[in-house]
């Protein structure tokens, strides 16, 4: 007779919260220690935003570490790119500037099998996959992922704008985690055409993941206006790291990328300068240790 055993829970991951500068707080983390790095930057929409304009710094293609050179972007160097980018668009310089020297710093921190992903607003997307494509090479792209919800008011002067884009890069192809059995289920759209025991097990999700903002009277909801839903994050969780692993957030917000990967038995390192971010993750994480940069 087989004696099922109880499959344990997870041990609860570690989380430490810094609140300070996210680039300069990046600096002095070690490099290749994370395998999986989340960032949620701020959207340009075109409203006033508070960050520091860092000008970004690569132009010859070297990689700092290993004196190796990296083209990326049709094998131009970024600095070309940012030329090219800025013939389109003038206000990329602001965006581009700030952004650039986040994403050399998670190339910098992320451990050989590890993956980043990068959250953005539909207006930033294509920028920032070329600002990638320059850092990590085209060949470490992985996936465009789509977060379609269905909320808030519809335009009716064109098609209506319900999704987020993320962007997923890795840093080394078909050497990064992957856990595909861990990842949650969804049902078929035609579970006729599917065996039974496919139909009850459900299908492995797409690029494409339909899934509810936080719900303003839900369990998870925090108040804090760029809360992203547990459910998106623990499948980013769940899918690009390990029990036991370390991730990373730089715009960790309300914290749900450290409370997500600490009850998944990751070890979180969140970093924010609001100090209203800051006071809300400890209200939500009250094992996590804080300090000031």
């Amino acid at each position: 007779m087989t004696v099922s055993h109880p499959v344990p829970e997870p041990v609860e991951g570690s989380v430490s919260i810094i609140q300070g500068d996210n680039l300069a707080i990046a600096k002095t983390l070690p490099s290749a220690s994370f395998t999986l790095v989340y960032l949620d930057p701020p959207f340009n929409t075109g409203r006033a935003q508070n960050r520091q304009v860092v000008t970004a710094r690569r132009s010859s293609g070297e990689d700092e570490q290993t004196g190796e050179v990296r083209h990326g972007f049709h094998g131009h160097q970024y600095e070309r790119v940012r030329g090219m980018l800025r013939s389109y668009d003038d206000s990329f310089d602001d965006y581009g500037d700030f952004l650039m020297p986040r994403l050399e710093e998670a190339w910098r921190l992320l451990a050989d099998d590890g993956t980043l992903y990068l959250h953005l607003d539909y207006r930033e997307a294509h920028y920032a996959k070329v600002m990638l494509d320059a850092v990590f090479g085209r060949h470490c792209f992985l996936n465009e992922l789509i977060w379609a919800y269905d909320y808030g008011a519809k335009s009716r002067r064109r098609w209506p704008t319900k999704h987020d884009t993320i962007l997923v890069y890795v840093k080394t192809p078909g050497g990064h985690v992957f856990n595909s059995d861990d990842i949650d289920r969804e049902p078929y759209m035609a579970p006729g055409l599917v065996t039974a025991e496919k139909a009850a097990r459900g299908k492995l999700p797409t690029d494409v993941w339909w899934h509810t903002i936080v719900p303003t009277m839900g369990r998870e909801k925090t108040g804090y206006p760029t809360q992203k839903p547990e459910g998106i994050i623990r499948r980013i969780v769940q899918a690009s790291s390990r029990p036991g692993d370390r991730v990373l957030d730089l715009f960790a917000g309300s914290g749900t990328t450290g409370a997500v990967a600490s009850a998944l038995g990751r070890d979180a390192v969140l970093v924010d300068d609001n100090p209203e971010a800051v006071h809300i993750m400890t209200q939500r994480m009250p094992h996590a240790e804080v300090t000031t940069f």
